[in-house]
Order: C-alpha cells, then sequence, then structure tokens
C-alpha cells in the first residue's frame, strides 16, 4: 500500500499522484495501480468510514475519525493530483481540500448526478477553471432501466390492485391489463440512463418518445421531442420515465403545467434526481387520476419524510433510492476511472466531464 506523502511535495518519481477518498475495496485500488503505471495510488483504508454494503461510498454516518486521524485524512486528500471521489462523498469536505491544494486537477465524483454534489461545494470560478470534474454517468444505466421497466410494469398491470385484492382474499371479476407493445413511452433525458431505458422499452414493443437538446439519433427511440415540447409530449404519453440529473434547469420541470397535460392513469417513473418532480403538483395528479401510478426510486428530499403522503398513497412504489446499487458498479466505476486515467495523463477529453455552468 503506498504510503501517505507530506501534501507539499512531489511524488518522487514524477508519477501523478491518485489519492482514494472513500472505501474501495483494496482489490479496485490494486487494478487502478496495475492498470495506469504512470500513477501512484494512493490509500489508507484504516480512515475511511466503514462501508455498510456494496458501494456504500459515504460509509457509516456513525463513524467518527479520532482527531488524528481527520488530520491524517485530511493530509492524505490533501495530497492529491487526482481525488477519486469527493471526500467522504462532501461537498463541504471537497470545498475544504480544493481551497488547501492548489495542485488538484481532477475529482472522480462517484454519482451519475454528480454534478449537483459539486455545485453544493460553491466553488470559485478560478476552481472550476482549474480541476476537471467528471461523473458515473452510464454505469447505473442498466439496473437504473430494469426498475423503470419494473415501474411501468407494475402500473400496467394494476400491482396496486392486485397486491389489495390478495391481501383481502378478495377473487373479483377479471380486468383486461395493459401491454407494453400498444403503449407509447416517453423518455424524459437520454443520456446513459436514458439511452439505456429507451433500448429495453423498444425491445419489449412499445413505441418511444425521447426528449432531446442535440436532436441526434438514438438507438431505440422511434421519435425525438424538444425538451421544450415535453406537455405536448406527455400527453401522448402511456407512461413516462424520468432519468433527468439534477440542475437548476431541471428543478421542478416536471409540475402542475407538464402534469396537467398527462392523460387519465398514465403512469410515472423517477429513477433520474427527485427534484425534477415538483412533488405537491404530483400528488394532486395522483388524486384526480392523471397519475395513475407512480414508480419513485428518487425524492426531491431524501429520506423520503416519515411525514409524506407518497410513503401510504396506494398508487405509489417508494424506493429508497436503491434502485441502481448493484455489486459490480464498483468495478464498472474503476473501469471508467482507468480509461479517464489515462485520457487525463495523455491530455485527451475525459469522459463524463461535467458542465460547470449547469451542473450536469
Amino acid at each position: 500500500m503506498s504510503q501517505t506523502p507530506p501534501a507539499d511535495r512531489a511524488t518522487p518519481d514524477g508519477r501523478t499522484r491518485v489519492v482514494v477518498a472513500v472505501d474501495l475495496p483494496e482489490d479496485l485500488c490494486a487494478l487502478i495501480e496495475r492498470s495506469e503505471p504512470r500513477a501512484e495510488v494512493i490509500r489508507d483504508h484504516a480512515l475511511y468510514r466503514p462501508r455498510r454494503g456494496p458501494a456504500d461510498w459515504s460509509g457509516d454516518p456513525e463513524h467518527v475519525r479520532t482527531p488524528a486521524q481527520q488530520a491524517a485524512y485530511e493530509q492524505m486528500v490533501d495530497s492529491a493530483d487526482v481525488l477519486f471521489s469527493l471526500p467522504d462523498v462532501d461537498p463541504a469536505a471537497l470545498a475544504r481540500t480544493v481551497r488547501a491544494n492548489p495542485r488538484l486537477r481532477w475529482v472522480q465524483t462517484m454519482a451519475a448526478g454528480g454534478g449537483s454534489q459539486v455545485r453544493a461545494a460553491g466553488l470559485a470560478s478560478e476552481d472550476l477553471e482549474r480541476i476537471a470534474f467528471t461523473t458515473t454517468a452510464g454505469v447505473h444505466g442498466a439496473p437504473l432501466a430494469e426498475f423503470a421497466v419494473l415501474g411501468v410494469l407494475a402500473g400496467a398491470k394494476s400491482l396496486p390492485r392486485l397486491l389489495a385484492q390478495q391481501r383481502e382474499h378478495e377473487w373479483s371479476e377479471r380486468w383486461e391489463m395493459r401491454h407494453l407493445d400498444e403503449m407509447t413511452v416517453l423518455v424524459v433525458g437520454l443520456g446513459g440512463i436514458g439511452k439505456a431505458c429507451a433500448a429495453r422499452f423498444s425491445a419489449l414493443g412499445a413505441h418511444v418518445l425521447g426528449t432531446t437538446r442535440s436532436g441526434e439519433a438514438v438507438e431505440g427511440v422511434d421519435e425525438l421531442v424538444p425538451i421544450d415540447d415535453l406537455a405536448a409530449a406527455v400527453a401522448r404519453a402511456d407512461a413516462v420515465v424520468l432519468t433527468l440529473p439534477g440542475t437548476d434547469a431541471t428543478e421542478g420541470l416536471v409540475g402542475e403545467e407538464v402534469l396537467a397535460k398527462a392523460r387519465p392513469g398514465t403512469i410515472l417513473v423517477n429513477v433520474g434526481r427527485g427534484t425534477v418532480v415538483d412533488e405537491p403538483a404530483l400528488l394532486h395528479a395522483l388524486e384526480d387520476g392523471r397519475i395513475g401510478f407512480a414508480a419513485l426510486d428518487v425524492f426531491a428530499t431524501e429520506p423520503l419524510p416519515a411525514a409524506s403522503p407518497l410513503w401510504d398513497h396506494p398508487h405509489v412504489l417508494v424506493s429508497p433510492h436503491t434502485a441502481a446499487l448493484d455489486t459490480r458498479e464498483e468495478e464498472r466505476i474503476v473501469r471508467l476511472f482507468v480509461d479517464n486515467l489515462a485520457r487525463h495523463l495523455d491530455g485527451r477529453p475525459l469522459r463524463n466531464a461535467v458542465d460547470t455552468v449547469e451542473f450536469y
């Protein structure tokens, strides 16, 4: 294991100093080391917050370092040319180390929507120009797309009604369920997650609409829709799948104006960021039937407050931001990081670079 060097001296052999700021398993730290000999990979597993499970990057919130451990941890992260993760996945800790370390040139965030964490750090414009930030966009596409399919199918197949009747031992008259190959599914946001969603819904026979800024064709999307025409597109959809990041431009985007256009019984799934949905407007749409079912993995406030009406709504599936969790996530992120590390050292553009104007 590499020892933590003082923050004021260069790596003796001239290699780029990569500091792992979270508890990445040792075999994956070694994978970075083997994959890029131009980098020295610095880590100290005794200083991290203990993980509670796979990809638990922020670690146990109850764990408190001793003052000596905290000082050693900060010295370690402050010595970085490159950081693998925000320190403790904490925007305030990122701001502190940016101020302390003029050497820092690149930070890999652990989230697909890592731009929101960078924004929350409140960095100065000169720091945003000096330091590149990248996200893990695309790493979570497959599991989140599967959750999106689950959510749409749960609504189409009347899952809440089935569960309620089963609890009551009620054998009712039969009713007609909806079928994906007769449905129009609108995917809002065609990044890595949106593309994965579009591919799966297309394979299941749905007619897929997708919002776009660029107008570039996407496999599995039958029709591209300008994001400015979102409300009109919602009016055509049987199901709406949200995959958007949390930015100033997307906050509350799916609110009363958009939901007012939904046809009765529309299914809504959110696997992007909770801030995209105006939750009071969603509750109103659920009550009047415009939204017939909502499957939500993300919320405006997390954890979802115990008093939120969403918990007990009979037509809402609440998932505690767990749909993307996958033991393979860690290795996928490391392989993305290794590719970007080579790009960084070669002076080539980085994948998944954060736009530090809109922070996505």
